[in-house]
């Protein structure tokens, strides 16, 4: 597998919606998923300029954190338990999966104690699925009021996952919904709160995302390749 000519593609990919979308290029961020995948092949992403990795599991991050270059952003994008919240908070440049005020307030005390700001995404079940963590979109402020009051927490915009499609466009609605719910939250004002960051878009529909404002779309399959979940 040629890991150049999948990053690549993928770019190009990117650029191409950026234009169709009247966007810069340097607008979006790509964050390499890098689950499952071994330190080797991300040392060959990093060689090739890629910076953003997402992880999914803690302890895969903080190995990965360990042994590789300090200048990667570690995205964890995976659910976070409040009980794993301590490995991670000085080593997460972005942790996207906050979706409950109990864990909110786990990684503020935890921060505290480390002496660190961390930034934050607000995780949004826009498309309601039972089988995906997230916060209700109708209760999506009220919880973003609760967390911007804590101490060593920076919200930074929102992240949604979106189901599985087979055609990218049948994921407008989703993120539509998503950009419009930033849009309102941002009119309010709300102290230590910025909805800079829309986080959407995978392999199969990152280019309609970024026609809908993403800002980091989390791709993983188009770079690495077909994962192996028997790891």
């Amino acid at each position: 597998m040629d890991l150049r000519q999948n990053l690549e593609a993928v770019k190009q990919k990117i650029k191409n919606a950026c234009e169709g979308a009247k966007r810069e290029p340097s607008e979006v961020t790509l964050i390499a998923v890098s689950k499952t995948k071994p330190a080797e092949m991300i040392e060959e992403f990093y060689a090739l300029g890629v910076r953003d990795f997402g992880e999914n599991k803690v302890q895969e991050l903080v190995d990965k954190y360990e042994r590789l270059p300090k200048d990667i952003r570690w995205h964890l994008i995976g659910h976070l338990q409040t009980n794993k919240v301590k490995y991670v908070v000085d080593k997460a440049y972005m942790i996207h999966s906050v979706d409950s005020l109990r864990l909110a307030r786990e990684i503020s005390k935890e921060a505290v104690k480390k002496g660190v700001c961390v930034k934050i995404l607000i995780e949004v079940n826009v498309a309601g699925e039972e089988s995906k963590f997230g916060v209700k979109p109708s209760e999506t402020e009220k919880l973003i009021r609760q967390i911007a009051a804590l101490p060593g927490i920076s919200i930074c915009g929102l992240m949604t996952v979106a189901p599985y499609v087979a055609d990218g466009e049948e994921n407008s609605t989703i993120f539509c919904s998503l950009r419009e719910l930033s849009i309102d939250i941002n009119a309010k004002n709300i102290d230590n709160v910025s909805m800079g960051i829309l986080s959407m878009g995978m392999s199969g529909d990152y280019e309609t995302a970024i026609r809908w404002g993403a800002v980091y779309v989390r791709v993983g399959t188009a770079l690495f390749g077909e994962r192996d979940y028997g790891i």
